[in-house]
């Protein structure tokens, strides 16, 4: 095997190789085809960003012994490059492994020693705001951690965590941080992860056919009902998704990117630390889920800063629409994901409206998107979406297909939305005690990205968000923290109405 590269410079594509039919044949372990979603993420240049705040000062040689230990084990694409088959006329990305250097993937940078003493908090987010520029070396598995040794408010060191998307998902990418990591309560398991919901299927499946010897016919006929809005909806949604491609597009607001999507932007990452508890107070009291909280706590921070920023005294709504990124997994296998970790990307998503407005209750914006949420589940919307984005990609490219159509999804919707799940309980990452957890990612032309992630009894909103667009960003995450207050306290001034 013989590859092609640049000694010079880091390639942005992937490296060119012949792969003989034999040797694929021989070990498929070394050679695994690229799926159609990975293909996508490396087309528009997607990569994941995960800050780590741990609670210890690190001690560099156990962390980098417990990454060679745990996750290059665990993991095969973080021993594994990316390679375009050249052995037919068509060729496509590969992963090949590789040997690892593991000192090319730890990253210790000098900063500014008085800007680290006098604000800490920013010297960390201005070196993961400059990654967001960095190119990464393609001869050379795609992942890097930094290290920033020094104590913020919430942690007593930073790690961070850089690495492509066409590696995994969100979903693959926390899990295997979680199965390289012990339970701080139990340090002979790995931590646990949240009770599955009472739904084993997707979230599109009906309920069974009653029997007919039952005698209920209105049990029936709303079984029939139900797969007839099912195709109703299903049918809005694709023209939906279809018009999208064509010329729908959200109206400008300061949300909208300011360059028209021309070039790469700058990324600042900002987080937050909300209660989970309150999270799930608000859920209790409006019988929703955790995702129609979040989307409604969203919808009222971007409401309260849009009208604050923009002076706008016009209380009408406006209509934006959301990128809402959908794990594609059974969600009867969390805890087993952990043992059993998985690679690649099994993303779909959904196109979800939410309002700009400012509501007299402010539960009427989990209300609303309660709303929204059921509504998707009565549709086929995430299943086509993926289903025939593969279909695509496979048949006509990822540059004709794949990343055209992604590519208008997010430049002609507003914001991307999306909630990952993290263990129920603390846990030790190679040999030190983790405080937080922030996940996010930048490569979408986007000019707002929002992520949540539980942690324990937190969750953390995290923002993405153009660095020259919102240089106010902490004004705008701290509209999150109001946002969750209030709706918390009409969440519990309803549930004491009720039960008085």
């Amino acid at each position: 095997m013989q590859v092609a590269m640049s000694a010079a410079t880091h390639s942005s594509r992937p490296l060119s190789v012949r792969v003989s039919r034999e040797k694929e044949c021989a070990d498929n372990s070394m050679v695994e085809p690229m799926s159609p979603t990975g293909r996508v993420m490396e087309e528009l240049g997607v990569c994941i960003v995960v800050v780590i705040g741990l609670g210890t000062p690190v001690n560099l040689p156990v962390f980098r012994a417990g990454i060679e230990t745990e996750l290059l084990t665990r993991f095969p694409r973080f021993r594994s490059i990316q390679v375009m088959d050249d052995s037919t006329s068509n060729g496509k990305p590969r992963w090949v492994q590789t040997p690892v250097n593991l000192d090319d993937h730890i990253v210790v940078p000098r900063l500014d020693p008085e800007a680290v003493a006098s604000d800490p908090e920013k010297a960390v987010e201005d070196y993961v705001a400059s990654l967001s520029l960095l190119p990464m070396d393609r001869r050379r598995p795609l992942w890097e951690f930094h290290f920033l040794d020094f104590p913020s408010s919430e942690a007593a060191s930073t790690v961070v965590l850089r690495l492509h998307h066409s590696i995994g998902d969100g979903t693959s990418i926390t899990t295997l941080l979680m199965a390289a990591s012990r339970s701080t309560a139990d340090p002979e398991r790995v931590p646990a992860m949240p009770p599955p919901p009472k739904r084993t299927g997707a979230i599109y499946q009906r309920q069974p056919r009653p029997t007919l010897s039952s005698g209920d016919y209105l049990a029936l006929l709303a079984w029939f009902w139900s797969y007839v809005v099912l195709a109703w909806h299903t049918l809005v949604d694709v023209t939906m998704i279809v018009a999208t491609i064509l010329f729908l597009s959200d109206p400008r607001t300061l949300f909208t990117r300011a360059d028209g999507h021309q070039s790469r932007s700058r990324k600042r990452f900002v987080h937050r630390t909300l209660s989970f508890d309150d999270v799930k107070l608000i859920k209790t009291a409006m019988n929703c889920t955790i995702n129609d909280v979040l989307a409604g706590v969203t919808s009222a921070a971007l409401s309260q800063y849009y009208f604050k920023k923009s002076g706008d005294t016009n209380t009408k709504r406006i209509c934006l629409r959301s990128l809402v990124l959908v794990d594609a997994r059974p969600v009867s296998t969390r805890q087993t994901y952990v043992t059993r970790v998985e690679t690649g990307n099994r993303l779909s998503s959904l196109i979800c409206p939410f309002n700009i407005a400012l509501q007299d209750d402010p539960l009427e914006y989990v209300q609303e998107a309660k709303k929204f949420m059921h509504r998707k589940k009565s549709s086929l919307e995430v299943l086509f979406t993926r289903v025939v984005g593969e279909f695509l990609v496979k048949n006509f490219g990822v540059k004709k297909a794949g990343a055209f159509i992604f590519r208008r999804f997010v430049e002609r919707t507003t914001i991307i939305f999306s909630n990952a799940l993290g263990p129920v309980e603390h846990m030790v990452l190679c040999g030190h005690p983790v405080a937080f957890m922030a996940p996010s990612i930048y490569g979408p032309p986007q000019a707002l990205t929002v992520h949540y992630h539980n942690y324990g009894s937190d969750i953390k909103v995290v923002l993405a968000v153009d660095d020259a667009q919102f240089p106010d960003c902490h004004q705008l995450l701290d509209g999150f923290a109001e946002a969750i207050r209030i709706i918390k306290n009409a969440a519990a001034l309803k549930t004491l109405t009720t039960s008085i």
